[in-house]
Formats: structure tokens, C-alpha cells, sequence
């Protein structure tokens, strides 16, 4: 658990960076004044500056931010202030960290599609695609199911059933159908390279599927491209990711709204560390396809229009630009202000849930680390 929560803030961080940066150097080639660039939330705990800048580090490690003169509203009669510049400038500097998401999503997904990215086999590949290491696996576990008793989790390998192999999932399902009922014999591959034989008897359980079995398969293989053609598949698999993304949220605000209910289940720091630990134990390739996964994310996150987010802010200068006139920049900084609080009390509440979901398995961590 020690090793997940470490790994996810590395990616974090490098992902929070990107955002940044991608703020600050266009607000810096903007002739904007950046008054700081920080790492993590506020306390600070160190910080340089260089340049007219400050270069700050902080104590929380689930953020940053950068600050550019003039971003709420004043300072309009500065030249140098963010406020003075023309809505094309400011526009830019907005969306900069969201485009620099998008784009480092692109670049994992290439690197990825160079030396061989996990990708379903149920479907018909591209022209040009080279696959290896194909594996029927465990993509998901219903809690409470026979596969959960017998120790499958997600990321297992089922390498047969009744000592049979399957070219598809779908086989592999049929066969699951025809003789669950009077038990499997099931080889797993565990994440250590373990072999392990289970017997799943299928069970009649309510939200329990796949026959009864409560395990979701998926035939895999490592798909790489030529480096021509990784780039293009890097490219169209982010903005599948982006409208997957994209997707999910509607449908999260639809049944809010409709039904004032959740249908997704949402995680927050703790939760998306756990699932770094799970990926990580999967292979690095996975931990790649999961950082690109995060990173469209964050972006899609961010361009909501929310107060306090690069959309919230896009909004209000979508409103100038339609008014002719800025709203005033106390109202604005208001607004902000409760957005921000908004999220960071949707963070705590997510948290929590977290930590009641996820708390024996880092209270396992803690004791493991401790008797070390």
C-alpha cells in the first residue's frame, strides 16, 4: 500500500506539472507576470525565485497551482497583467494546461503503442498491428461471487478451465454457461507469476453475472505499431478516452439530476491510489495506459464550466467577450472562491468514503511498515 500511495503521487505530480506548466509558459510568452508557481496546496514548504517568480513546494501533494498577476479581474492597467490582455491571450492561457493533458496523454498512449499497449482482441485490430503475449484475463470480480471466494481478482491471467484454453472471451463465457453449475476447474496466473487452481462453482446470487461466476473476462495482447502509426493510434486513443471521459460525466450530472442518485462509483485521492497499487501489479505498460488515463481526466475535470477550474474561468471570459464588459473582479473572486470550497468539501466527503472502503488495507500498510 506504501509503494501504491508513493507510485500515485509520482504520477500526480507529473501530471499536475504538465497542467501547470502548460499555464505558465504560455502566460509567460503572453508577456504575463507569473507571480508563482507552486506544487501541492499551501502550507509552503520551500520555495526560490527566479526571474520574478517564486518557485514554491508545498505540504499538501494533491495539487498546484500557478498564480499570474491580474487573474482575478484587477490590475487591468498594467501591461503586464493578465486581466489587461485581449481574450484570445487569456483564452490561451487557460486552456493551455488542459491541452497539455491532453497532448502528454497522447505521448503515453504512443510510447505505449511503440512497445506494445494491453488492447481487447474480441474485436478486428488495424491494418499493421503486431500482437503478442495474448491472455485471457480478469477484468473484473463481483464482491461476494464465487470467483471472489476463490481468490480470482482483477488482473489474473485464467489460463484454463477444466484444462481447456479459448480463443476468445466469448468462448471461454459459453463454456462458463454450459458447466458452471456443476464446477470448473480454474488455472490462474497470479501478478507474482504464481499458478494457482481454484474450483468455482456457479451460484445464484443477485448483481452477480457472467453465469453466476461473477468474473468478467476479456481476451488481451500487447498491440504495438510502427512508430508512424503509434502515433496516430496514440492520438485517436486519447480523444476516445477524452469522449469516454466526457461521456461518463453527463451521465453522472443526467442521474443527479433525474434520478438524485450516483451511478458511478466515485473515487478520490485514497481511492486512486488503491487502484495504482492494483495496476502497477499488472505491469508497467498498465501503469502507463492508467497515467494517460488520468491525465484526460484532469483535463476533463478541469474544463468543466465550475468555479474555481480553468472551464469556471473560461465561462466568466465567454461571458465578457458576449457582454462587452468584465464582470467585476470582486464577484468573480467570489465565486471562485466558493467553487473552490465546493470541491474541496466534494474531496473530503470522497475521501472519507475512501478511507471507510479502503481503511483496513492501509491499516495493513501502516502495521506492515511499522514491524519493518
Amino acid at each position: 500500500m506504501f509503494t501504491s500511495i508513493l507510485l500515485f503521487l509520482v504520477i500526480l505530480s507529473v501530471l499536475v506539472f504538465v497542467h501547470e506548466f502548460g499555464h505558465f509558459i504560455v502566460a509567460k510568452k503572453s508577456g504575463m507576470k507569473v507571480e508563482e508557481f507552486g506544487f501541492g496546496f499551501p502550507p509552503r514548504a520551500f520555495s526560490i525565485r527566479r526571474g520574478g517568480t517564486v518557485y514554491s513546494v508545498n505540504w499538501i501533494p494533491l495539487g498546484g497551482f500557478v498564480k499570474i498577476k491580474g487573474e482575478s479581474g484587477d490590475q487591468r492597467h498594467e501591461p503586464d497583467s493578465f486581466a489587461a490582455k485581449p481574450a484570445w491571450k487569456r483564452f490561451a492561457v487557460l486552456i493551455a494546461g488542459v491541452t497539455m493533458n491532453f497532448l502528454l496523454a497522447s505521448v503515453l498512449l504512443t510510447a505505449g503503442f511503440m512497445v506494445g499497449l494491453p488492447t481487447a482482441l474480441d474485436e478486428d485490430l488495424p491494418s499493421g498491428a503486431v500482437v503478442s503475449a495474448p491472455r485471457m484475463q480478469v477484468m473484473t470480480v463481483a464482491d461476494g461471487s464465487p470467483a471472489s471466494a476463490a481468490g480470482l481478482v482483477a488482473g489474473d491471467e485464467v489460463v484454463s478451465l477444466d484444462a481447456k484454453t479459448f480463443d476468445t472471451a466469448k468462448d471461454a463465457r459459453d463454456y462458463i454457461a454450459k458447466n458452471g453449475d456443476a464446477g470448473i476447474d480454474v488455472v490462474a496466473k497470479k501478478g507474482d507469476g504464481a499458478f494457482v487452481t481454484s474450483r468455482v462453482v456457479s451460484a445464484d446470487i443477485e448483481g452477480v453475472g457472467v453465469h453466476g461466476f461473477g468474473v468478467g473476462l476479456v481476451k488481451t495482447g500487447l498491440v504495438s505499431f510502427p512508430i508512424h502509426l503509434a502515433v496516430v493510434h496514440g492520438v485517436s486513443s486519447a480523444w476516445m478516452y477524452t469522449a469516454e471521459v466526457a461521456r461518463s460525466f453527463v451521465d453522472l450530472v443526467k442521474n443527479l439530476v433525474v434520478h438524485q442518485s450516483v451511478s458511478v462509483d466515485l473515487s478520490g485521492p485514497v481511492g486512486i491510489a488503491v487502484m495504482t497499487g492494483q495496476v502497477a501489479g499488472m505491469g508497467a505498460v498498465y501503469v502507463l495506459q492508467f497515467a494517460a488515463l488520468l491525465s484526460v481526466n484532469l483535463a476533463v475535470v478541469n474544463v468543466l464550466p465550475f468555479p474555481a477550474l480553468d472551464g469556471g474561468r473560461i465561462l466568466f471570459l465567454l461571458i465578457e467577450v458576449l457582454r462587452r464588459k468584465a464582470v467585476n473582479h470582486r464577484v468573480e473572486a467570489i465565486v471562485h472562491n466558493v467553487g473552490f470550497g465546493l470541491l474541496m468539501t466534494l474531496v473530503i466527503l470522497v475521501t472519507y468514503r475512501d478511507f471507510v472502503k479502503f481503511g483496513g488495507q492501509m491499516w495493513g500498510a501502516v502495521k506492515a511498515l511499522v514491524g519493518a
